[in-house]
């Protein structure tokens, strides 16, 4: 059962209410912004929440037990607030969003209603419209391990433990000539082979686009200029002249986790897993189906 501050249940119980809705954003690079359907800014909890920011909630219900209903907030954009470009290149993509009832004559007095996480986020009209999911769909998510053949592990994470700082691994360069919107004349990876960067991972390090990954499809080399092509056009197109950060790639292989990385003591996945073909097979002396090793290394 929710209590209710004794300020805030004063004022409930009067014949007059101040009260407003207030939202704080926790954005997942550790933005946090403040947001308020007041007309002027509100100060509490630490945070300053804005007035006049395009910020408001559309009709929510709330549920009990654990189903996943969402709310949502709408509005436009502000330049010193919530920005397209911002919300174009997914930074507000899954941030979680805390909903606090608050009395705007005596900040002081608020109360946390609900903690949720920006889903699916549309774009029309100079407006945008957020979805907001309960925790609970977190339920919904795959949980353990992957049982195949391929690493399951991130490069260089903590289950993978490859060091992308070491030499070669990560280089920074810039980008020369951009087209149709995928491919990438870039400098600085002349040190490495062609192919090297291929399922890596971009990071432009200025422009609209700072500090968002974007995954690498393939790493060629043109007539001495290295060429990167993206999976999918980025969000905010990129441009000639912009610095970036990139890493190597790894196609989630046995062999090139031994071979490339030495790291066949982290492969977190699982080479020698008999096929099905081989699970549906019968037992012989003239083949493979004899009871000696599948490997032996």
């Amino acid at each position: 059962m929710r209590v209710l501050p004794a300020g805030l249940a004063a004022r409930l119980a009067s014949d007059a209410t101040t009260l407003a809705l207030a939202w704080r954003v926790t954005r997942r690079d550790g933005t946090v912004l403040g947001f308020t359907e007041h007309d002027r800014d509100l100060v509490f909890d630490g945070t300053t929440f804005l007035a006049a920011s395009g910020f408001r909630a559309s009709e929510s219900e709330a549920a009990a037990g654990l189903s996943v209903d969402a709310n949502a907030v709408a509005g436009g954009f502000s330049s010193l607030a919530i920005s397209e470009a911002d919300v174009t290149a997914g930074r507000y993509d899954g941030a979680g969003v805390e909903t606090f009832l608050v009395d705007w004559a005596a900040p002081e007095h608020h109360l946390l209603l609900r903690r949720e996480e920006i889903g699916e986020v549309t774009l029309s009209g100079g407006a945008y419209r957020a979805e907001l999911r309960r925790l609970t769909h977190r339920l919904d998510a795959v949980k353990g391990r992957i049982y195949g053949r391929r690493c399951d592990a991130v490069l260089g994470d903590g289950r993978c433990r490859v060091d992308l700082n070491a030499m070669g691994r990560r280089v920074t360069g810039t980008i020369l000539a951009v087209a149709d919107g995928r491919r990438l004349n870039v400098s600085g990876l002349s040190g490495a082979a062609a192919g090297a960067f291929s399922l890596g991972v971009l990071t432009p390090a200025g422009g609209a686009l700072s500090g968002v990954a974007l995954d690498i499809a393939d790493h060629a080399r043109d007539g001495g200029t290295d060429v990167l092509t993206l999976w999918l056009p980025p969000p905010v197109p990129l441009v000639a002249g912009t610095a970036f950060a990139a890493t190597v790639g790894c196609d989630k292989r046995f062999q090139t986790c031994r071979e490339r990385f030495a790291n066949a003591l982290n492969f977190r996945g699982f080479p020698h897993m008999p096929g099905g073909d081989f699970a549906f097979g019968y037992a012989d002396r003239d083949s493979v189906h004899d009871g000696s090793p599948l490997y032996d290394d």
